[in-house]
């Protein structure tokens, strides 16, 4: 892929942004889907990111929800725009216990400044998958000076 085409390539976009984020690369979270208005985050489990009971503590599991529902809105931005969550609303269903956690946003509504995007948070104990958090991300698209 040529420089220009990895500017256009929302994929190529979302790669280079997640990169950057070293919260990501501290948690051990990593891009798994990146489609128009879709992506999914995997985090393996580690015991050093839970709370006292065992459980994925809900300060992860909103911070790669966040990530997932942030880089969904980006995937259908321009080159030279970026994203900032303004505002979300999780809401937690079950303990977060399992193997892996993934985390996937998906836009509901696409907008010129503001994109709502609803969230998920799974775990999963082999292909067993239980919803852990649902909630609601708004997004902002903004143009770094």
């Amino acid at each position: 892929m040529t420089p220009s085409n990895a500017a256009v390539d929302p994929a190529s976009r979302v790669q280079a942004s997640f990169s950057q984020q070293s919260i990501m690369a501290l948690l051990g979270a990593k891009l798994d889907t990146v489609e128009p208005g879709r992506v999914d985050i995997v985090l393996p489990y580690r015991a050093d990111l839970c709370q006292q009971n065992g459980f994925l503590h809900a300060g992860i599991s909103t911070t790669i929800a966040d990530s997932a529902g942030g880089y969904a809105a980006f995937t259908l931005f321009g080159p030279g725009e970026d994203v900032l969550t303004s505002e979300f609303k999780m809401n937690f269903l079950a303990p977060a216990k399992g193997d892996r956690f993934v985390a996937s946003g998906r836009v509901v509504k696409p907008g010129k400044r503001l994109s709502v995007c609803q969230v998920e948070m799974h775990a999963y104990d082999g292909e067993h998958a239980t919803l852990c958090v649902i909630g609601l991300l708004t997004a902002v698209r903004v143009t770094p000076r």
